[in-house]
């Protein structure tokens, strides 16, 4: 009988090494997850330094923020003010300066666990009301003789700073971007620890450890806009928020851990909520997380590793059921604040613990009802014999590697970096500079890297914008500044940075010097082994700089869109794409690579040989009709058939022109360039009736 036992318990383990490698596989390694993590934590910290007071802070939370990448996922981010400060009681007012800081009172006296009332008690002075001042001015409500603010009012208001067509979805304003959901939270800050989670210090004996416990409560908690649906006063209450608190501690989870918490999602998306339509919106993502906290932190499972995975899962599922059974999940922070009571009750309540108990009657088998695990488990099934290297080294390729950091460093936008003046960039470019000397891990010193290209790149233009119509020694001296910055960004940026050189010669009448890096571009764009938007030939891209610096395979095998500041002047025949008004979410034209190549093909040959500028219009034309995802993305086709469209004007060729633009019209508005290209049309037809008029025959 012994012998039978362990022989189950051998193949209990051997199941979990199998769906440890296949969650690395969905999920990623360590590696993947620390280089997803570093490139945020880094971006973030830079943003952070370079924020000013009256400036909305940054943060991204959810899923995203944890180091998941799971097909379908939300991108959550959160934003407060800098110069307003939620504080527990009034003793704490004294470390604000209240002339330039705005204080709000937590009075929670009459509301659920994790609920509070915002009071305002004194607005910011200052002579210019920012966007923060006018939202909160315009959400206030008066009860029992003071001022609070409106959660309610708060969040229908705030939707405005967000996406375009936002719809509020439970304290966010929710926006398809793209086809990826983004849900935007709107909040306030409080730098305390709330007293309602005292307890939750108390219980950090074991996880996580008291290094991490110090940092999550000195960096306080938030308040985001929804109140308790049961609670007094619904419409005015706001939730405390550990969101910030919540991404520490599963920074600090080992990787099996990290992998469990991947499973449970996978669980609930794949075979919890495919039960029933009635039951599938009981259960949410931050359910399972809150399972897994307790799990840990009760010690439950006293391994956490590869051979123990499903013995993981199995405690959290075990304990999830517990829950749902007594219609209580507590809250990991504050467990008086029972997060099933809105949903999880009655009838509802009584349909899912037997849709769950059905599942549990079924043991592990049950995770062959989920379409991304069934496999690895299945192939241990059949094969009890298989060999199976959880040694994550063998998991993933160095070429994996490469594409999540070039992915992880080019996704943002850099538009926290400056407000298109000098000295924003001379003061980012100094923070950057400070950061490079400070403790880093090598993805973090390589996104830095990226950062300071671009400020490099943008600077050289801001400079070279502020000294046009100076005298000759100053335009001279700024030029070779703008040369010599947008050089040295070439040399530690990646393959398409040499065409913002190209850009500036092209600005700066040198048709001939731009051609000449253009043509550099276009060799090295050409290369078979060159790694543009994910994709890759992995045997040639080995074969040409595996095993070499990033440094090095990012100057000779990278490629990224070109991404042009709306605050900048870059090259006239953007200029009324550039100054659209209707823009909230991003300040950049995000222009595809090759796009961009063949435009300024075109330009620059425009004024040296008219058949090389048609070829490249040619070019240009195949790539933006036919192309079919592989150089233009569905969120750069307004721009790229807007760019067409340009080419097709300046020959003189109205016609395909107006074509080209009503097609970027009919593109997903990304860039919001919809009143430049309305305008560009109607300049078309004005010309061609103008035209018209001029040609007929006079009485």
């Amino acid at each position: 009988m012994e012998s039978f036992s362990s022989e189950i318990h051998q193949g209990l383990q051997h199941m979990s090494e199998s769906v440890f490698v296949g969650l690395c596989e969905i999920v990623g390694t360590s590696q993947l997850v620390a280089i997803r993590r570093d490139t945020e934590d880094i971006n973030e910290m830079v943003e952070n330094r370079l924020i000013t007071n009256d400036n909305l802070i940054r943060m991204m939370s959810g899923s995203r923020r944890e180091g998941f990448r799971l097909k379908g996922s939300d991108i959550d981010t959160m934003y407060w003010p800098n110069d307003h400060r939620v504080i527990m009681d009034m003793s704490q007012a004294e470390y604000y300066n209240t002339a330039n800081t705005a204080l709000i009172l937590s009075d929670s006296s009459e509301s659920p666990p994790g609920f509070t009332l915002l009071q305002l008690l004194k607005p910011t002075t200052t002579d210019a009301p920012t966007t923060t001042d006018m939202f909160v001015y315009l959400a206030r409500v008066r009860m029992k003789n003071r001022v609070y603010i409106s959660s309610s009012f708060y969040r229908q208001i705030a939707c405005l700073l967000g996406h375009d067509n936002a719809t509020v979805h439970g304290p966010c304003g929710s926006a398809n971007v793209g086809g990826i959901e983004h849900d935007s939270a709107f909040c306030f800050v409080c730098d305390f620890w709330p007293p309602s989670a005292s307890s939750w210090i108390d219980r950090c004996h074991s996880w996580p450890d008291p290094e991490v416990v110090d940092d999550i409560v000195r960096n306080g908690c938030h308040f985001v806009a929804i109140g308790h649906p049961f609670g007094p006063h619904e419409n005015e209450e706001w939730r405390v928020s550990f969101s910030l608190a919540e991404y520490k501690l599963v920074y600090s989870m080992n990787h099996c851990q990290f992998l469990t918490y991947g499973l449970l999602k996978l669980f609930l998306k794949e075979v919890l909520n495919q039960q029933s339509e009635e039951t599938n919106e009981l259960l949410c993502s931050y359910h399972m997380k809150t399972t897994l906290f307790w799990a840990i932190q009760q010690n439950t499972l006293p391994h956490w590793c590869p051979q123990n995975l499903l013995a993981g899962f199995w405690v959290c599922f075990k304990l999830l059921l517990k829950w749902v059974y007594k219609g209580i999940c507590p809250n990991f922070f504050i467990p008086q604040n029972n997060m099933f009571l809105t949903k999880v009750h009655g009838s509802a309540q009584n349909r899912l613990f037997l849709q769950l108990h059905e599942l549990y009657k079924k043991g592990l088998a049950c995770l062959l009802q989920s379409s991304s695990i069934r496999s690895y488990i299945i192939d241990v099934l059949y094969n009890p014999r298989l060999s199976i290297c959880t040694d994550e080294s063998m998991i993933r390729s160095e070429v994996d590697y490469d594409v999540e950091l070039a992915t992880g460093i080019f996704v943002y936008n850099c538009d926290h970096l400056a407000k298109g003046n000098i000295c924003g960039f001379t003061k980012a470019i100094h923070t950057l500079e400070e950061l490079v000397h400070t403790p880093l891990s090598h993805y973090q010193v390589v996104t830095l890297q990226y950062l300071t290209a671009f400020a490099l790149e943008s600077t050289a233009f801001v400079l070279h914008n502020m000294y046009t119509n100076t005298v000759n020694k100053q335009m001279y001296i700024a030029d070779k500044q703008s040369c010599h910055m947008l050089k040295l960004a070439a040399k530690f940026g990646c393959v398409s940075d040499m065409l913002y050189i190209a850009m500036y010669y092209y600005k700066t009448l040198r048709y001939r010097e731009a051609l000449s890096f253009i043509e550099m571009t276009k060799v090295k764009l050409a290369q078979p082994y060159l790694m543009y938007r994910r994709r890759v030939n992995r045997e040639r891209y080995t074969e040409a700089v595996g095993g070499q610096s990033w440094s090095t395979k990012i100057r000779q095998a990278v490629a990224q869109d070109i991404k042009l500041d709306t605050r900048i002047c870059y090259i006239s025949e953007l200029i009324p794409e550039q100054k659209r008004t209707v823009l909230r979410y991003t300040a950049f034209l995000q222009i595809p690579v090759f796009v961009m190549l063949h435009f300024l093909q075109f330009l620059c040959y425009r004024h040296i040989d008219t058949a090389l500028s048609l070829a490249a219009l040619d070019e240009l034309q195949v790539l933006v009709h036919h192309d079919q995802g592989m150089y233009v993305r569905d969120t750069s086709r307004d721009i790229s058939w807007e760019i067409l469209g340009i080419c097709q004007q300046i020959t003189g060729n109205l016609q395909a022109a107006l074509y080209s633009y009503q097609q970027s019209l009919g593109q997903y508005p990304f860039h919001k360039i919809h009143t430049a290209t309305q305008r560009r049309i109607q300049g078309i037809v004005r010309s061609t009736q103008h035209q018209y008029t001029e040609d007929l025959p006079l009485d």
